[in-house]
């Protein structure tokens, strides 16, 4: 497989698969392809059961039940795979025992074996209040893993016990071994009037981390005053 990342504010990501070669998207991700790609929805599981567990772990992770499987027939096959919106697309590679957790909804495409499932934080009560760092998709297995993120891209490797506080919707992803903690701001002022909300994401290290300046939920919420309003 070899592919590339074009564009720059709203990307695609052109993947060169040899006969025989699969890869896999989320639905909806493919724009264009060439007509000796074979494409078919799978829940990715190893039978009935197994298939029905993995669709509702990656339906809770903010993914849909099926992902679509590509295949090449006959020789090399062409895809083109397009972005949610302005932003960027990103790879990292997924070994055995160093997963990979990505926001809600960040997962795109991947190839190889990975199995896209949940991993939620450790103080149950951050959930109640923000949503946004409480569920995290986790990419576990072999092979190359691509994701969305939006706005301007940091990419970070942290030392051992380096920390890192971070608006929630910030985080686009991190490698296994980055502490995540979600905790509530202390100062009650800040959450009146910080427009922060009322929790903060802490990482420590060590491990290479994603964050983005405009998280999907916050570009919608500045661009909703401005939507026209549809009278019944």
């Amino acid at each position: 497989m070899e592919y590339r990342i074009l564009g720059e504010d709203v990307q695609v990501l052109e993947v060169k698969l040899q006969e025989g070669e699969k890869f896999y998207s989320e639905p909806g991700a493919m724009a264009w392809m060439s007509d000796n790609v074979d494409m078919r929805a799978t829940t990715g599981g190893k039978g009935f059961l197994d298939g029905i567990v993995k669709a509702f772990k990656r339906k809770i992770s903010g993914e849909s039940l099926a992902i679509i499987e590509y295949t090449s027939t006959g020789g090399e096959g062409l895809i083109t795979f397009a972005a949610p919106a302005v932003g960027k697309i990103l790879s990292t590679e997924v070994k055995p025992g160093k997963r990979l957790f990505l926001q809600r909804g960040g997962y795109f495409a991947h190839y190889g074996d990975i199995e896209v499932s949940i991993a939620f934080t450790k103080r149950i009560g951050a959930g109640l209040f923000g949503g946004e760092g409480f569920i995290l998709q986790k990419l576990e297995g072999s092979g190359l893993v691509f994701f969305f993120a939006g706005g301007y891209i940091k990419e970070l490797e942290l030392k051992p016990g380096e920390k890192l506080k971070i608006d929630t919707g910030c985080i686009v992803g991190f490698e296994e071994g980055v502490d995540y903690s979600v905790e509530f701001i202390k100062d009650i002022g800040t959450w009146l009037f910080g427009g922060e909300g009322v929790l903060l994401a802490t990482l420590r290290g060590p491990g290479k981390v994603w964050l983005q300046s405009a998280p999907l939920p916050r570009l919608a919420g500045a661009l909703a005053p401005y939507l026209p309003i549809s009278k019944s």
